[in-house]
């Protein structure tokens, strides 16, 4: 024991004698350039895109009415609810929707309902891909609430994500293999 505290008193010793300096911090990363949030979201939502359709096709007709308890969204209900969502939040950023584009929840057919998410992706991506550079903390509102660009390109990955992942346990529970995990 006391060679631990004679050690630590004779390093800092050591240090105080020579003038040893603390470890600077790391310095701040430099800003991102004009735009990157917007292409980052757009990134993003081309990731979501390809998993979430993907993951609607590979889901057998059959289990488009499956839903995992009473009250709780079916997969058609799902995968229709991703693509309203789609189109309505691009609206955010100044879009409109097509008319008709969003089927409704008594919708079940799997080639209506992908191609539903496909265009509603695209409607999306074309939204965000017109927000201006210099817009990121402009404020908006999305869900009733205040926020940035910034923050509502953020929420609505975000929200996508969740559903990814609810459309993950839903294909899990009936034997179907997300599709990038099936190799």
């Amino acid at each position: 024991m006391n060679r631990v505290l004679f050690g630590s008193l004779a390093g800092a010793l050591f240090c105080l004698t020579l003038g040893c300096a603390p470890t600077a911090p790391p310095a701040a990363e430099a800003p991102a350039p004009d735009g990157a949030f917007r292409d980052e979201a757009l990134s993003r939502l081309g990731a979501l895109q390809e998993r979430i359709v993907s993951l609607a096709e590979a889901m057998p007709q059959e289990k488009y009415t499956w839903r995992p308890a009473e009250g709780v969204r079916s997969v058609s209900e799902l995968y229709v609810h991703v693509a309203g969502a789609n189109f309505g939040l691009a609206g955010t950023f100044g879009a409109t929707a097509p008319e008709g584009a969003v089927p409704g929840n008594d919708v079940t057919d799997k080639a209506a309902i992908t191609a539903a998410l496909t265009a509603s992706f695209e409607h999306l991506k074309g939204a965000v891909g017109g927000v201006s550079a210099s817009s990121a903390d402009e404020k908006l509102n999305l869900f009733g609430r205040e926020m940035t660009t910034r923050q509502a390109l953020w929420t609505l990955t975000e929200h996508l994500s969740e559903h990814l992942g609810q459309g993950i346990a839903y294909a899990r529970v009936n034997a179907v293999i997300p599709p990038w995990n099936a190799q």
